[in-house]
C-alpha cells in the first residue's frame, strides 16, 4: 500500500480513538459532572443524544465548505487543520463541568471532524486510480473502524467509577472520568507533527485538480449524487441511534457494567476494521455495489431486532457483530459510489456525503434518546424494521445503485 496512505489511515485511526473513547463513558459523564447523581433516565438520555448529535451538527453546514476548500486548496492543511483541532476540543470537553461548555465543546469539534474526514476521503480518491478506488476506501473504513475499536476499550480501562482523583481550578475539573478525553488529545498532537512533515500534498499529482478550475455546479451533483447521499443519511441515522442507545439500553435493561459496555463497542469496531478491509476489499469488482449494500442492511436490520431479545453477555456480542458487519459493507460502497460519480469535483461531493452522514448523526441520537425516554425497547423496533425495508427496496429497485459506464464518464467530465 501506498506509504503515504498508510500515514493517513493512521490519522484517522488516532481521530476515531477519540470518538470511541467517548461512547461508554458519556452517560456516567453527563450524570455525574453535568446534571448530579439525581438526573432522571429522561433526562441523561436526551442530553446523550444530543451530545452526541452536537458533534455532527457543525459538520452539517461546514462539510460542502470543507469539500470546497480542499478542492481549491489541497487536501494536506484541511487534515492538519483538523487533526489540531480534535485535540484541542478533546481537551476541554475532558475538562467540562456544565452542560454549556460540554455542548460547545462537542460542536466545535464537529467542525475540526469535518476538514478531517471530507479532505481524507478526497485524498483516497486523489490517490487512486477508479479500479482500485472501492480497496482504498474499505482500508479507509478500517482504520476508522480499528480506532473505534480501540477507543472504547482506553475508555473502559481509563475512565474508573474508583478514581477518587478531582481538582477544580476555576470552572474546570480534573476528574477520573477526564482522563480518557485527555489521553485522545495526547495521541492527536503526538500524530500531529508526523503528518506535517511527512504526508505529501495529493492533488499536486491528481487527476482531480481540474475542480481548481471549474466551478462547483451544485444542483446538478446533488441530483447526482440524490440517491447515495439518501443511503448514507438512513445508514448513520440508524449506527448512531444504535451507538448512542446502546449504553443506556445496556445499563438499564442489561444490567451491563462500564466494562461490559466498552466491550461491545470495541467488538462493533473490529469486526468493521476487519470485514471491511478484507472482506469487502476482496468483494469490490467481484459482487454489484448494490448486492452488498442490500446485504448489509439486511444484517443491520436483523441485528436491531435481535437485540430485543437476547440477555446474556455472549449472546448480545454476536448480535453486536452482526450488525456491525452490515455496516462494514455500507459504508465503504457508498463512499465509493460518491467518488466515482463526483468525477473532478471529488472533495466537493465527499463533503455533501459528510453533510448527509452528519444529518443522519443528528437525527439518529436525538431520535434514539427520544424513543428510550418513552419505550426502552421503541429505537430498536422502529429502526430494525425501517432498516429491513430499505434493504428490501434497495435489492428489488436499486440497480441504479451500480454506475453504469455511461454514468461514470458523464461524471469524469462534468
Amino acid at each position: 500500500m501506498n506509504k503515504h496512505l498508510v500515514l493517513l489511515f493512521f490519522t484517522l485511526f488516532i481521530a476515531m480513538i477519540g470518538f470511541g473513547i467517548t461512547l461508554p463513558v458519556l452517560p456516567f459523564f453527563v450524570e455525574r459532572l453535568a446534571l448530579g447523581d439525581a438526573a432522571s433516565r429522561e433526562a441523561v438520555a436526551f442530553h446523550v443524544g444530543a451530545l452526541t448529535s452536537a458533534y455532527a451538527l457543525t459538520q452539517l453546514g461546514v462539510s460542502p465548505l470543507w469539500g470546497l476548500w480542499s478542492d481549491r486548496y489541497g487536501r494536506k492543511p484541511l487534515v492538519v487543520i483538523g487533526l489540531g483541532g480534535f485535540a484541542l476540543t478533546q481537551a476541554v470537553f475532558g475538562l467540562g463541568t456544565s452542560l454549556p461548555l460540554l455542548y460547545g465543546a462537542r460542536l466545535v469539534a464537529g467542525v475540526f471532524s469535518a476538514a478531517l474526514l471530507t479532505a481524507a476521503s478526497a485524498y483516497v480518491a486523489d490517490t487512486l486510480p477508479e479500479k482500485t478506488r472501492g480497496r482504498g476506501m474499505a482500508w479507509m473504513g478500517t482504520a476508522l473502524s480499528l480506532g473505534f475499536f480501540v477507543g472504547p476499550v482506553l475508555s473502559a480501562l481509563l475512565a474508573r467509577r474508583d478514581w477518587h482523583l478531582g481538582t477544580a481550578p476555576g470552572h474546570l475539573v480534573f476528574d477520573g472520568f477526564s482522563i480518557p478525553f485527555f489521553a485522545a488529545a495526547v495521541l492527536a498532537l503526538a500524530t500531529l507533527p508526523l503528518v506535517m512533515v511527512w504526508l505529501p500534498e495529493s492533488m499536486e499529482t491528481s487527476r482531480t485538480s481540474a475542480a481548481v478550475r471549474s466551478p462547483v455546479r451544485w444542483a446538478d451533483l446533488g441530483m447526482r449524487l440524490k440517491d447515495v447521499l439518501a443511503l448514507v443519511f438512513f445508514s448513520q441515522a440508524a449506527l448512531t441511534l444504535f451507538e448512542a442507545v446502546f449504553a443506556l439500553y445496556a445499563d438499564q435493561v442489561l444490567r451491563f457494567g462500564m466494562a461490559e459496555i466498552g466491550y461491545a463497542f470495541a467488538l462493533c469496531g473490529l469486526v468493521m476494521a476487519v470485514f471491511q478491509g478484507g472482506v469487502v476489499g476482496f468483494l469490490t469488482g467481484r459482487v454489484l455495489a448494490r448486492q452488498q449494500i442490500a446485504a448489509g442492511f439486511a444484517m443491520l436490520g436483523v441485528g436491531l431486532s435481535l437485540l430485543l431479545w437476547v440477555r446474556a453477555v455472549p449472546a448480545v456480542l454476536a448480535v453486536v457483530g452482526l450488525l456491525a458487519l452490515g455496516v462494514a459493507l455500507v459504508t465503504p460502497n457508498l463512499l465509493t459510489l460518491i467518488a466515482n460519480r463526483s468525477g473532478s469535483h471529488a472533495g466537493a461531493g465527499l463533503g455533501l456525503q459528510n453533510t448527509f452522514s452528519s444529518l443522519g448523526q443528528i437525527i439518529g441520537p436525538l431520535l434514539g434518546g427520544l424513543l428510550f425516554g418513552w419505550q426502552v425497547d421503541l429505537p430498536f423496533q422502529v429502526t430494525a424494521g425501517l432498516t429491513l425495508v430499505v434493504a428490501a427496496g434497495i435489492w428489488g429497485l436499486g440497480r441504479r445503485l451500480s454506475p453504469s459506464p455511461v454514468q461514470v464518464s458523464m461524471a469524469t467530465n462534468t
